[in-house]
């Protein structure tokens, strides 16, 4: 349970693998290893600039605050997303209920950010939206939009290497090899094997989707939502054969490790209860069932948010027997397999909970929904950091957690490191705030990349455990917000105007999801779900109005020097 953000680690797979919600390179054993060492270095290249993130200051570099933005131009998303009918009267919401004492609720914001947000102009905001994609709308909203200084090279988390860092690698390589007598074993596996060593050209555009994703993480974020990778990446999830399957290491539930051509991997977890289920109100948070739809969601949800922080996820049908059973090698796999009474094909694997003909993972009858996660890059080329989350849970079923006895419990975090210097703090309300939106209790860890050091955004990794529960609220998994009482203005802009009537949350969550393949065949969130999400939004934005009163210095101002002129 400890471990269970351990399904980020690689695994000893003999070939390109993603772990946990990135992807992967090989294991150092494998032949592939020797290719990729090559390949890559931990030194940073110049590429085109991505959009940088919200929580960082726009005339400063990464040890200080700079905003996300990206260009103005293109200011449209790269995958447009389907709308659908609505219903008026079914998704019409009070606004009294998001709006709590509206006429104080902005009082902290200058009157460029209350145009920004169109506060107490909500008509012409509506009229401004009226005609088009709500989704659309709001990725060209400067607040979606800021700008943002170009990244210098060591902005970059990984570079494909120049032919003069080519020619030197292999000269000291060819030092080492001299100095090795002949009759030592310590020969590559590529040339013991015979591997044929794959070349990518210099052009960024040939590389394969999942490439470019690596080649795209900056020290701001994840991916550039403009990026047109970004659903090339996701059609590369949800369309390219499966060469191979296998059950990955690490975690508590069931999941399995994806391969494609061109070395791709991602990482899969099925459909385990109906879209409509609810979490049975009796079962602690650590027991509940991982819910593939939960991990697209999430995806969905950080990128609305602004964050992009959450590897891409996409839904996929796929076929239980002929993409898993007949081509696994995994045997502790492979046995697991049987077909059920009603003619199912199923299997159960093995892990710590739920692995048990009980609690099969069955086709309808062969095929079976599931998640794809795009993976990190391999921890041996790009090394992350598991940080103890300050407001982990005890994972006890009678035992409180520190932070659930003691209401100051903040005053002692803030004075320790990493969180009594820079973002790191305002960076884990973030994702508080992401967590109680989509009800996500199973926090206990989250990573970084180890070459950005202290100054850069966290890893929103495994959200499997969220969207259990769209009847009642947890209100503790708002308690870093609650006790330190510091939120990003940007970040608090976009809650104030995702809202908005015209930029309702829950229409928007129902719109980018159309665009995942599974929503052919039912909604990926029920509406119970999506209503949920605006009564949350609103509790967050009482929370903070509520520090606000009792509090002077709330707001973390990342915006600092930003010059609003497309408002």
């Amino acid at each position: 349970r400890e471990r269970d953000h351990g399904e980020t680690e690689p695994g000893p797979i003999h070939s390109l693998h993603l772990s946990g919600s990135g992807v992967f390179v090989p294991h150092s054993s494998s032949p592939c290893w020797h290719f990729f060492a090559s390949l890559f270095s931990r030194q940073p290249a110049s590429f085109p600039p991505l959009l940088l993130h919200p929580f960082q200051k726009l005339h400063t570099r990464r040890h200080q605050s700079v905003s996300h933005s990206s260009s103005s131009s293109d200011a449209s998303s790269s995958h447009k997303l389907p709308t659908s009918p609505q219903s008026d009267e079914r998704h019409k919401l009070n606004a009294n209920a998001l709006h709590h004492k509206g006429k104080d609720l902005f009082s902290w914001a200058t009157e460029r950010e209350k145009k920004l947000i169109g506060a107490g102009d909500s008509k012409k905001v509506i009229q401004k939206v009226k005609g088009r994609s709500k989704l659309e709308a709001l990725f060209n909203h400067p607040l979606y939009n800021l700008p943002h200084p170009d990244p210098q090279e060591d902005d970059w988390l990984l570079r494909v290497k120049t032919d003069e860092d080519a020619r030197d690698t292999g000269s000291e390589e060819e030092v080492r090899e001299n100095a090795i007598n002949d009759d030592s074993q310590w020969h590559s596996a590529s040339e013991e094997e015979g591997y044929d060593k794959v070349t990518w050209t210099s052009d960024v555009e040939t590389h394969p989707p999942w490439l470019r994703f690596h080649l795209g993480i900056s020290c701001w974020e994840l991916y550039n939502r403009k990026d047109h990778n970004l659903a090339q990446l996701t059609h590369y999830l949800a369309t390219q054969r499966i060469l191979g399957a296998v059950q990955k290491t690490g975690g508590t539930q069931l999941k399995l490790l994806i391969s494609f051509p061109n070395y791709g991997q991602a990482l899969l977890k099925p459909i385990r209860q109906s879209r409509d289920a609810e979490t049975d109100v009796n079962l602690f948070y650590f027991s509940d069932f991982e819910r593939h739809n939960a991990e697209i969601a999430a995806f969905h949800l950080d990128r609305l948010l602004g964050f992009n922080r959450i590897p891409p996820v996409v839904g996929r049908l796929i076929n239980v027997t002929t993409e898993i059973r007949e081509i696994t090698t995994d045997h502790r796999l492979s046995r697991t397999f049987f077909t059920s009474p009603a003619g199912n094909v199923c299997f159960y694997g093995q892990c710590e909970y739920y692995c048990a003909a009980e609690h099969p993972v069955c086709g309808q009858p062969h095929v079976l929904e599931v998640s794809l996660a795009a993976m990190l890059p391999d921890l041996t080329l790009a090394p992350r950091r598991s940080w103890r989350s300050p407001w982990r849970r005890s994972y006890s079923r009678t035992k409180l957690a520190p932070w659930e006895k003691d209401l100051t419990y903040c005053d002692t975090v803030k004075q320790t490191p990493p969180y009594n210097h820079g973002t790191r703090l305002v960076d884990l309300i973030d994702m508080a705030v992401l967590d109680f939106l989509m009800s996500n209790m199973d926090r206990h860890h989250y990573e970084t990349f180890e070459k950005f050091g202290n100054e850069t955004f966290l890893l929103h990794l495994d959200n499997g455990r969220a969207f259990g529960r769209h009847s009642q609220d947890e209100p503790s998994i708002l308690a870093p917000l609650q006790q330190c009482c510091r939120i990003r203005r940007s970040t608090l802009l976009r809650l104030h105007l995702l809202s908005l009537p015209s930029f309702r949350l829950s229409d928007i969550m129902r719109e980018s999801l159309a665009q995942d393949p599974l929503a052919v065949v039912a909604p990926l969130l029920s509406e119970p779900h999506l209503s949920a999400l605006d009564r949350r939004l609103g509790t967050v934005l009482q929370v903070v109005q509520t520090c606000q009163e009792q509090n002077s210095d709330v707001i973390y101002n990342d915006l600092e020097g930003y010059n609003d002129t497309t408002a």
